[in-house]
């Protein structure tokens, strides 16, 4: 009998899991059964896009390690396919697998844009920076197609509302047209995650996210078209990438980026197993080294969900991740992140409180 939890192995050239484990919540078990026919493997799963209407659009947190309180994320699931990625077990709310279904089956939320326009014309709305990409990645491929993140921005900019993109795709080009003018006004800002500059690595951690060259390119462009751009060196994977830092934070300078942050590899829920087969696959050789500097930074364990431990880690090994960041973003020039301009905000339907309210939430700089 195999125990609840253990990936059932399904292989797919391209997907970051090998693996669909069945969702915790979920009364059933999937079993590999041999029927002697000698079939061989299955094919590798075809992505589904399932729409979800979206009865509100933004997401609200209260964590001190995020610099916003409010998101927008029109996808759940992610056709990347980051093996890593610490929103996978999110997919189990859905009742599918935070493995395979995580990357082939895709939730996208319908009438995205509208839901927004209404929630940015509530009488008690207060601007504030809305994130972009702080779950799925808002620019994944299946963006192509559908739209909805363009959707989106569209409102964001009619309404002069500030936004911060997030993304390891270079699919963000496309909307530079949205973007730059915003940027010209201090209403947006973009990074770019970037977890390692080896492209035989990145195509086997994250199989269908741009390549380390071509995201280097996007933040060029983005640069070049006077949008503020950042690099976000995430995940930071002890003994795996954590020496590229400083190669990393210099390839990004060197194509515009002026702001950088990390993110230390976090593991949580299912996410543990499914890296852990991830490195016995691709890894094996370094798999126990890997795991074992990765729980000397996080207290024993390989994922803290602790306020002010989360991102960035715990104990010694971690310390000196943080202070070789550090050191090598002061020595390059990076600086802080852009302020963004919350005064011109524009309310749809033409509520001006700045009339009543000393110009608090709208109606300047118009």
């Amino acid at each position: 009998m195999r125990r609840r939890g253990a990936p059932v192995v399904t292989g797919g050239k391209g997907r970051g899991a090998a693996a669909n484990p069945p969702p915790r919540y979920a009364a059933w078990q999937r079993h590999p059964w041999d029927d002697g026919w000698g079939g061989g493997p299955e094919p590798p799963p075809p992505t589904e896009l399932r729409p979800e209407r979206a009865r509100g659009a933004i997401a609200r947190n209260d964590s001190p390690d995020l610099p916003f309180d409010r998101s927008v994320n029109p996808y759940a699931g992610c056709e990347h396919g980051c093996i890593y990625c610490y929103a996978r077990p999110t997919h189990a709310r859905h009742g599918l697998s935070p493995g395979l279904d995580f990357e082939t089956r895709i939730l996208y939320k319908a009438g995205l844009a509208e839901a927004l326009r209404r929630e940015l014309a509530a009488p008690g709305y207060r601007c504030a920076p809305v994130a972009l990409g702080a779950n799925t990645d808002p620019y994944q491929p299946v963006e192509r197609r559908l739209g909805i993140t363009r959707a989106v921005l569209e409102v964001l900019a009619a309404h002069h509302h500030p936004v911060m993109v997030t993304t390891k795709s270079a699919l963000v080009e496309r909307d530079l047209d949205l973007l730059a003018p915003m940027a010209g006004r201090g209403l947006a800002q973009v990074a770019l995650s970037l977890a390692t500059l080896d492209a035989d690595l990145a195509r086997r951690l994250e199989p269908r996210a741009a390549s380390p060259r071509r995201r280097l390119q996007a933040m060029a462009r983005l640069a070049a078209a006077g949008v503020p751009v950042g690099v976000l060196v995430a995940p930071v994977i002890p003994a795996l990438t954590d020496h590229e830092i400083e190669r990393v934070l210099a390839a990004a300078r060197e194509a515009g980026a002026a702001f950088a942050g990390y993110v230390l590899l976090r593991l949580p829920g299912e996410v543990a197993a499914l890296f852990e087969d991830w490195l016995a696959r691709h890894r094996p050789a370094a798999a126990r080294h890997v795991l074992s500097q990765l729980r000397a930074c996080r207290g024993g364990g390989l994922t803290d969900g602790r306020f002010g431990a989360r991102m960035t880690g715990q104990g010694e090994r971690a310390r000196l991740i943080g202070r070789r960041f550090e050191l090598a973003a002061r020595r390059l020039g990076y600086g802080a992140p852009p302020s963004l301009d919350c005064s011109r905000f524009r309310p749809p339907g033409g509520r001006q409180l700045a009339l009543f309210e000393g110009g608090s939430a709208g109606g300047a700089g118009l």
